[in-house]
């Protein structure tokens, strides 16, 4: 069986409730978060429910959402 280094399969993480951003379109193409029982989050790809799912801790979570309100990656998305 092969272990993610900080991740796990989806369907591991029973009982979480996972929250995709009101931004999503109606493609799917988007990604789930879902906070985990201790403080860590979880992150999948909507368009696979069942593949892995990556996790982080709380402090890694604020820093990504931080760099994402100021601007840092605004470059990944733009021509």
């Amino acid at each position: 069986m092969h272990h993610p280094y900080n991740g796990m399969a989806s369907t591991e993480l029973r009982g979480v409730v996972w929250q995709k951003s009101r931004h999503s379109n109606s493609q799917g193409s988007c990604v789930e978060f879902a906070k985990l029982p201790g403080g860590a989050v979880a992150v999948r790809n909507s368009r696979h429910p069942d593949g892995p799912a990556l996790v982080y801790t709380r402090a890694e979570i604020e820093a990504m959402l931080l760099g994402v309100k100021d601007g840092e990656f605004d470059h990944l998305t733009t021509g």
